[in-house]
């Protein structure tokens, strides 16, 4: 059983950055892809970003490439998510969730086994 507690939401204007952080529970968190998704009112969950249980390889939906950076530290069992240049569209609640031994569509969130409660980020215009 893994659980994850994400923070770091807030308000923020456009153009302003905030740094996402997920704080894992459990002693096998490096067995664990993970990946940040969002969902904004009254839309489908949608991935964001992953990352392979060593932070050799990161993914990213289009949408966020160049302005947001997926990051992980074993040691702290923590993955965070940096992102910059926020827009108004990025306005949601995002998760993270945990992927046992994930390798391959990281992007899917029907694979992910555990997931957080959410951290809400509004970006206002």
């Amino acid at each position: 059983q893994v659980q994850l507690v994400e923070s770091g939401g807030g308000l923020v204007q456009a153009g302003g950055s905030l740094r996402l952080s997920c704080v894992a529970s459990g002693r096998t968190f490096s067995s664990y892809a993970m990946g940040w998704f969002r969902q904004a009112p009254g839309k489908e969950r949608e991935f964001v970003a992953a990352i392979n249980w060593s932070g050799s390889n990161t993914y990213y939906a289009d949408s966020v490439k160049g302005r947001f950076t997926i990051s992980r530290d074993n040691a702290k069992i923590t993955v965070y998510l940096q992102m910059n240049s926020l827009k108004p569209e990025d306005t949601a609640v995002y998760y993270c969730a945990a992927y046992y031994s994930g390798t391959s569509d990281l992007h899917r969130p029907e694979n992910y086994d555990y997931w957080g409660q959410g951290t809400r980020v509004t970006v206002s215009s």
